[in-house]
């Protein structure tokens, strides 16, 4: 656990990042008990919990799939990072990760351009191996996850959007995918396959506040 928030199915209102030197002891609690498989992360708080994943990441060695969600907006609106938390997931950690799945606003932040592509191509020469471009804050008909390598032409998953915005898709989509990758699948099958457990818990989604309805992450659709 990462960070503390104030929040329903509206906004967040507020975040408290837990001290990372709890943090740490939460990872070496982990990994002394049980392998690890692949890591998943969101909302980190700030730049010194970025510093405690890395070392921790370093000194165990540690190289399996690690999943970055780089949360910085709320769907709300609501701010989940600074701009020293930015600058050290930029510069430390996301070229220690598999892939990093940015929506469209975060990707603009991140690669410091209005143009999605080319903000993608900015992040890849800083150092990440490869950038899920997610499509859920668009518009359109369908929605299209854009899979971005050094050296590779994009990838395109479409699907179709349900109308609507959706409290927590983002972190569902990454948290699915490393599933995926802990079981080994290869990482565009795990995008294929997160993408279709996604699209099953939206359309069977709780309608549970006054807000954006909460995909059913119970959905059981795809095994």
């Amino acid at each position: 656990m990462t960070c503390l928030t104030v929040q329903d199915t509206r906004n967040v209102y507020n975040s408290a990042a837990v001290d990372p030197e709890f943090i740490a002891e939460q990872l070496e609690c982990v990994a002394a008990d049980a392998p690890i498989h692949a890591i998943k992360t969101g909302a980190l708080g700030n730049g010194d919990i970025v510093d405690v994943l890395v070392h921790f990441l370093n000194e165990h060695k540690i190289s399996v799939p690690l999943i970055t969600d780089p949360v910085i907006k709320a769907a709300g609106g609501g701010d989940l990072a600074d701009e020293a938390l930015i600058d050290r997931m930029r510069t430390t950690l996301f070229a220690l990760a598999d892939v990093i799945t940015p929506n469209g606003i975060e990707l603009a932040m991140l690669g410091g351009h209005d143009d999605l592509p080319q903000s993608a191509e900015a992040l890849l020469a800083g150092g990440c191996h490869s950038v899920l471009a997610t499509g859920g804050h668009g518009t359109g008909q369908h929605i299209v996850n854009t899979l971005y390598r050094q050296g590779q032409a994009p990838g395109q998953w479409p699907i179709q959007r349900i109308g609507g915005e959706y409290h927590g898709t983002g972190c569902t989509l990454a948290a699915a995918i490393a599933a995926g990758r802990a079981e080994g699948l290869r990482l565009e099958e795990a995008i294929e396959r997160a993408q279709e457990f996604v699209q099953g818990a939206i359309t069977s989604s709780l309608k549970v506040g006054e807000g954006q309805p909460v995909p059913d992450r119970s959905f059981k659709g795809v095994p």
